[in-house]
């Protein structure tokens, strides 16, 4: 069974920018009430395209360097999913859809960027975190 894979500061470097696989990440919270009636479809997505990319979670606001890295990335507001590719934020789902929708956004991704590994370039701007 395949599950999103829990990512914050400390392992984002290697779930996300060293991933094998693109990795799609739901930035999400526990006071979302969007992101909990996700979660179900999030696991599912999990399972389904478990062999095209890896999903993954992170909490913005269980650390302050959690936060740091959804403002990085422009987060706004939960969920927001982003498909990297080796670091690279390629493209956003924004807010919650219907099942049927969301799957369908997430092939439309695969199918757009399946061959990214190919032409990438390394990510030149890192992540910083503060104290």
């Amino acid at each position: 069974m395949t599950i999103p894979v829990e990512v914050n500061s400390s392992n984002w470097e290697l779930e996300v920018n060293k991933s094998e696989k693109p990795v799609l990440v739901e930035f999400w919270h526990q006071h979302c009430i969007w992101c909990k009636k996700l979660n179900p479809l999030i696991d599912e997505a999990a399972r389904i395209f478990a062999d095209k990319l890896k999903i993954a979670k992170i909490d913005i606001l269980s650390s302050k360097e959690n936060t740091q890295i959804a403002e990085f990335f422009g987060v706004m507001g939960t969920p927001t999913l982003i498909l990297f590719c080796r670091g690279r934020p390629m493209e956003s789902i924004v807010g919650y859809h219907p099942k049927e929708t969301l799957f369908v956004k997430i092939q439309r991704m695969i199918d757009s960027y399946k061959e990214c590994f190919g032409q990438h370039t390394p990510l030149e701007k890192r992540l910083t975190f503060y104290s």
